[in-house]
């Protein structure tokens, strides 16, 4: 055959083994549900319920998402999460009149395996018990959580929602540039007691927390900052992050860490800079500063790019807990989570004070 024959028959079989290809990848897409270039973690991660109930793509407002069920829904869960329980879940009952929202508060915290859980982990505990529809959440859910909830015949998925990171309150007298992650985990260890150790004045470091069974914002911090290490005997415990401020505004030595939301705005102490490594610090707030004889007609606002990028050293997600078990409380809590990653609904945690995930 000649060359001239040959180049026909070539042109004719290359079509037709594209045309193979392509078909059997269109039929690869539409048997699996894979969507080719557009799955995004929050997709592949989160579906539920065998995929009839899903998490959905962003929509525009309240209004827009599908799948919400009527009736009346318990959730709880983070102390972090009280702003936008004030502010978004109040916009979603607006809009959405058939989906009610009811907060439970433990009146003194759950009790497990001897401990008083607050938070995260009062929220979560009380969702495995049959007592919340969802929960809200500052924390990873636990591996024992997960398996107290096989044990009950179910699954739980974390949707996250939302982005924050903790800040670093300090007296706003005290001059310090910044610390370092490994600074910060040896003042609470008990290793470094005065501030002249990192740079500042003969100044004794008067570090507050709140206990381990407080929440997930304490558990972040024991897990991620001081590795599993327990509090020093410097450490002194209060009950609530307004407490601590008000103790922080008071002395000169004092320190806090707490939701980012919670430290950034207050003019009566000054957030702190944290860096990984020394002299790269990474300000929770951003620049300029604005100093407390400017506050509060001008506040501190939430430092939104470092916290998105992750170059800001302490950060992490906020989760919706949803109980899988094909019941309605599944439907609720996937509906909730949907509603919040919204635009309307991620505009709103960004006026809260934290970072929106999408």
């Amino acid at each position: 055959m000649s060359q001239k024959n040959e180049t026909p028959v070539l042109v004719l079989s290359l079509l037709i083994t594209v045309g193979l290809i392509a078909g059997g990848l269109w039929w690869f897409t539409k048997k699996s549900g894979f969507n080719l270039g557009k799955t995004t973690s929050s997709q592949s991660e989160n579906s539920t319920d065998g995929g009839r109930q899903t998490l959905q793509p962003s929509g525009k407002n309240f209004a827009s998402v599908q799948n919400v069920p009527t009736g009346l829904f318990t959730y709880g869960g983070s102390t972090s999460w009280a702003p936008i329980r004030l502010a978004v879940d109040s916009g979603i009952q607006g809009a959405r009149p058939e989906f009610r929202l009811r907060y439970v508060e433990p009146s003194s915290g759950d009790v497990y395996d001897g401990l008083r859980l607050r938070g995260s982990g009062s929220g979560i505990k009380s969702l495995i018990d049959g007592q919340l529809s969802f929960a809200q959440s500052s924390r990873p859910v636990e591996d024992q959580e997960l398996a107290r909830a096989k044990q009950r015949g179910f699954d739980l998925k974390q949707i996250p929602v939302a982005i924050d990171g903790l800040a670093l309150a300090v007296n706003p007298n005290l001059n310090i540039p910044g610390l370092t992650v490994e600074q910060l985990r040896s003042i609470y260890i008990g290793k470094i007691r005065n501030w002249n150790q990192v740079g500042g004045s003969n100044i004794p470091i008067k570090p507050y927390s709140r206990r381990l069974n407080d929440g997930g914002t304490v558990e972040i911090f024991v897990q991620d900052i001081l590795g599993g290490q327990g509090f020093g005997a410097n450490v002194e415990f209060v009950s609530t992050t307004t407490q601590a401020l008000e103790k922080v505004s008071l002395s000169l030595g004092a320190i806090y860490y707490a939701s980012a939301p919670e430290v950034v705005p207050q003019c009566s102490i000054k957030p702190l800079p944290l860096g990984r490594t020394q002299q790269q610090y990474i300000a929770p707030y951003q620049e300029p500063f604005v100093t407390a004889s400017l506050c509060p007609g001008k506040r501190n606002k939430l430092n939104i790019e470092a916290f998105q990028s992750g170059s800001y050293p302490i950060t992490r997600n906020l989760f919706v807990v949803v109980k899988q078990n094909g019941q309605i409380e599944q439907q609720a809590g996937v509906a909730y989570a949907n509603l919040l990653l919204t635009e309307q609904g991620q505009e709103l945690i960004t006026q809260t004070g934290f970072v929106k995930i999408r």
